[in-house]
């Protein structure tokens, strides 16, 4: 199967301290930190794509935007689904939620948002792109 959108992926946590904007230092509060959020963003974006990838392949991080809507202290389970919805040559545009997990929700019920965005990232070579890195 080629990219294209549809191509999905999730990726689960239980915050830890070590996830939290204290430790992060990204605020003073023991919660999922924001860059927290957006690393498992980004790792639901690889995952739904690297299955498809050429051998020698890879995919960087290139741009994000993203509202954190909810804290989600530690304990919680946070679920990340992203969502392949654009591929422009060598660009690809994901869309992402995260929910809480909440075990004792009524049946049918949506857990609640965290968060929400999109992510870009671009194709390259892997080799080609670090031995480029390096020079820089």
């Amino acid at each position: 199967m080629a990219l294209a959108p549809g191509l999905m992926a999730s990726v689960r946590t239980v915050v830890s301290d070590k996830d939290t904007a204290t430790v992060v230092g990204s605020g003073d509060v023991p919660v999922l930190a924001t860059p927290r959020l957006l690393a498992l963003a980004e790792a639901a974006s690889v995952a739904a794509v690297t299955p498809y990838l050429e051998p020698g392949s890879t995919s960087v991080g290139t741009s994000f935007a993203m509202e954190h809507k909810r804290a989600s202290p530690i304990g919680a389970e946070v679920v990340v689904e992203a969502e392949l919805t654009g591929v422009d040559g060598r660009r690809l545009v994901f869309s992402f939620v995260a929910r809480q997990r909440r075990p004792d929700a009524p049946q049918g019920e949506e857990d609640p948002v965290v968060g929400a965005g999109t992510v870009e990232r671009v194709l390259v070579d892997r080799e080609r792109f670090v031995r480029n890195a390096k020079q820089t």
